[in-house]
C-alpha cells in the first residue's frame, strides 16, 4: 500500500462541478487538502460554499467551458487566488439523446461543443503554465458509451471517444513536461443509468464512489495515458488494443481476408463486441458486496 494521497498546496479546477459527479469530485479533493475551483454555470457558488463552510478553500466560477474568454478569466482568477492550477478535471457535459435518424444538427453540435471543444478550451488554457512549471495532472471524463457504444448516443459517444484520443495524444506530449494525462469512465446512479441497476443500490452506485479514481489519477504516482472505469468501488483498466498482425501476401484478397478473420474469431483471437450497457452491468456486478 502506498502512502496517503494528499493535495495540500495543490489547486484543482473541476468543470461541471455544480452537482452529481463533479460535486463529488470537488468535495473529495477538498477533503484531501486541495484548493478547489468549482466551475459550473449553475450551483458553483453553492458547492464552493459547502467546501468553505467545511473548512476547505474554494472559489466558484460560472464560465461556460465553450466560452474561451470566460475560461481565460476563470484561469486568471484561480491563479490570483491560489497561485496556479495543478490539476484539471474535465467533467462538464450535457446530454441530447436521440436515435441517429431523429438527431438534429443542433443535438450533435451542442454535445460535441460542450464535451469535446469544452475540454479542449479549458485544457488549452492551463497547458502553457503546466509546461512552464513542469507539473500537471489532467483527467478527461470518457464514458462506456464512447468506449463501447450505446443506442441513442451517437453524439455523446463520438465526443467521449474523441476525448480518449485527445488524452492519449496529450499524454505523449506532456510526458517530458511532467504532465500526466489520463481518463476516467465513471459509472454512477443517474437519471440516465438508474434503469440498469436494481432497486436499493443507489447508495452503492453513488457519485462519491467514483471519486477515489479521480484522486488516484491526480496523485503524485498517477499513471500516464490510462483509461480507468470506476463505479461502486469497482474498477477496470480499459485499453485501445489490437490483435496480432497477419499478412496475406500469397492471396491478398477480400475473400482471403474474410476467411482469415472468421478463423481468428472462432479461435478467440478477436474479442467479442462489448456494449456500453453491458460494460455498466459488468461493473455493477463487480461492485456488489460478495462478488
Amino acid at each position: 500500500m502506498t502512502g496517503p494521497i494528499d493535495f495540500t498546496g495543490k489547486t484543482v479546477l473541476i468543470t461541471g462541478a455544480g452537482s452529481g459527479l463533479g460535486r463529488a469530485h470537488a468535495l473529495a479533493f477538498a477533503q484531501r487538502g486541495a484548493n478547489v475551483v468549482v466551475n459550473d454555470p449553475a450551483n458553483a457558488e453553492t458547492v464552493a460554499a459547502e467546501i468553505n463552510d467545511g473548512g476547505g478553500k474554494a472559489i466558484a466560477h460560472a464560465a461556460s467551458v465553450t466560452d474561451g474568454n470566460a475560461v481565460g478569466d476563470m484561469v486568471e482568477i484561480a491563479n490570483e487566488a491560489f497561485g496556479s492550477i495543478d490539476i484539471l478535471v474535465n467533467n462538464a457535459g450535457i446530454l441530447r439523446d436521440k436515435s441517429f435518424q431523429k438527431m438534429s444538427d443542433g443535438d450533435w453540435r451542442d454535445v460535441i461543443d460542450v464535451h469535446l471543444h469544452g475540454a479542449w478550451t479549458v485544457t488549452h488554457a492551463v497547458w502553457p503554465d503546466m509546461r512552464e512549471r513542469e507539473y500537471g495532472r489532467i483527467i478527461m471524463t470518457t464514458s462506456s458509451s464512447g468506449l463501447f457504444g450505446n443506442f441513442g448516443q451517437a453524439n455523446y459517444g463520438a465526443a467521449k471517444m474523441a476525448l480518449v484520443g485527445m488524452m492519449l495524444t496529450l499524454a505523449i506530449e506532456g510526458e517530458k513536461a511532467g504532465i500526466k494525462v489520463n481518463a476516467v469512465a465513471p459509472i454512477a446512479w443517474t437519471a440516465m443509468t438508474q434503469g440498469l441497476f436494481p432497486p436499493g443500490t443507489k447508495e452503492l452506485m453513488a457519485p462519491e464512489n467514483v471519486a477515489p479514481a479521480l484522486l488516484y489519477l491526480a496523485s503524485e504516482d498517477a499513471p500516464q495515458g490510462t483509461i480507468l472505469a470506476a463505479g461502486g468501488g469497482a474498477y477496470a483498466s480499459v485499453s485501445v488494443s489490437h490483435g496480432t498482425p497477419f499478412a496475406l501476401h500469397c492471396n491478398n484478397s477480400p475473400e482471403a481476408l474474410a476467411t482469415e478473420m472468421k478463423k481468428r474469431a472462432e479461435n478467440g483471437e478477436i474479442s467479442g463486441r462489448q456494449t456500453g450497457p453491458g460494460h455498466t452491468i459488468q461493473m455493477f456486478q463487480a461492485a456488489m458486496p460478495g462478488s
